[in-house]
This record gives C-alpha cells, sequence and structure tokens, in this order.
C-alpha cells in the first residue's frame, strides 16, 4: 500500500504490519518532552490551522540500530500517548521509497524524512518534526538550513534534499532545518529527545526576539 496526503500525493510504499503495542521503555521520556512541545502549540491540533489536521511528530531510534519507533499518523491532536501510539520502523530507505512498519498503529507520513535523518548520522537517537510559524517566517535571520519549497514534506524527494544537508555539513552548527514546502515544518534532533526538543525550544525564543508576539 502507500500512504498519501489529503491531496493524493504518494509519500512512499508502506508495507504495514498490524500488530499488538509493543512495550517501549522510551515512551515515558518521549511522552515528557511531547507534552512540552504539546503546550508550546508546537504539535497539536487546531481547527483554525492546516484545516483541521494533526500536526508534529516525534521518533527514538530503537537500540544502536537502523530501526526507530515514531508517533503514529494523526495523533498529534492527542495530550498523552501510549504504546498503542507508536509504530516501529523496521527498513527505510529513500533511494527506493519503501517503509517496513509494525504496530498497532500506522506511521506518521514524516516516516521517511526521520529515517533519512537516521541514516545520514549514526549519532542521532531521536527527531522532533514541529510546525512553528515564527521559526519559520525567521529562518533566513536564524541562519537556519532550508529545504526548497518545491519539494513535497514526507516524500523520496524531501529524504534526498534532508541527506544533501548532511553531505553538505549544514546541519553541523545547529541541528534544526527548515521545509519550505511544507508551512512552518521546522525539523530537530540530537543525542537524545531532551537534546533534540531544548534545540528547538531555544530557536523558538530566538525568533521570538526578533518577532515578538502580540
Amino acid at each position: 500500500m502507500t500512504t498519501t496526503d489529503q491531496e493524493g500525493v504518494i509519500k512512499y510504499w508502506l508495507d504495514f504490519h498490524p500488530g499488538v503495542p509493543r512495550d517501549y521503555p522510551e515512551v515515558a521520556e518521549l511522552n515528557a518532552w511531547r507534552a512540552i512541545l504539546f503546550q508550546l502549540g508546537l504539535i497539536g491540533q487546531d481547527a483554525g490551522r492546516y484545516e483541521g489536521l494533526a500536526f508534529g511528530n516525534v521518533s527514538f531510534r530503537l537500540d544502536n540500530t537502523s530501526q526507530f519507533i515514531i508517533t503514529g499518523s494523526q495523533t498529534s491532536g492527542l495530550i498523552q500517548l501510549t504504546n498503542a501510539h507508536f509504530s516501529t520502523i523496521l527498513s527505510a530507505g529513500s533511494g527506493n521509497n519503501h517503509i517496513v512498519a509494525e504496530g498497532a498503529i500506522k506511521p506518521s507520513s514524516e516516516a521517511l524524512t526521520h529515517a533519512a535523518v537516521y541514516n545520514a548520522n549514526n549519532e542521532v537517537k531521536a527527531v522532533v518534526h514541529v510546525h512553528s510559524p515564527i521559526i519559520w517566517q525567521q529562518y533566513q535571520a536564524l541562519a537556519l538550513p532550508a529545504i526548497d519549497s518545491a519539494i513535497q514534506y514526507g516524500t523520496q524527494e524531501m529524504a534526498e534534499a534532508v541527506l544533501a544537508l548532511f553531505a553538505r555539513n549544514l546541519l553541523e552548527e545547529t541541528p534544526v532545518f527548515v521545509m519550505l514546502g511544507h508551512a512552518d515544518g521546522i525539523v530537530s534532533f540530537g543525542a537524545s529527545i531532551a537534546d533534540a526538543s531544548q534545540v528547538l525550544i531555544r530557536t523558538l525564543a530566538l525568533a521570538m526576539q526578533m518577532k515578538p508576539l502580540l
């Protein structure tokens, strides 16, 4: 099967194996930081934003493998998640646009983008994708690397563009990048979910200094 957005754009080929929720020891820490991002409005669901669709997702690498767990599709509007709201990505390749996943829920449509970050840097243990109009609007002043507006989110082209940012060493100083083709879309990453979340919050604070909230 394929995953698509509401406009019918193919994101990737998904080989999904439904199953009972696995016991993920990382969920407690993921939920703690996700709750902070939720309270900041970086993850959530709002009838007045993005046509009411839920936005934002988090993931965590499993041990030292290429596998990772990621929040399930359209779960971002929930305040608290359980093991049943995470999907395990068993394999993901940007080259063949193919993802193999298992769990009680299908993975977020951003799974291929998360996979590209993990594949690009073995030291990355967590990836956070949020929506922040303030950071997105101030990305040039913040000197954040950006992916071209012509590239659709969650696609093979997006994954390849992410790999290109790493190849060009554009993410060494600040592990945050902007998706210009995905309104308000921001991605951060780090050696832990705390690192990935904290750098995002610091970036938000800098953006707010440049453009204070009314």
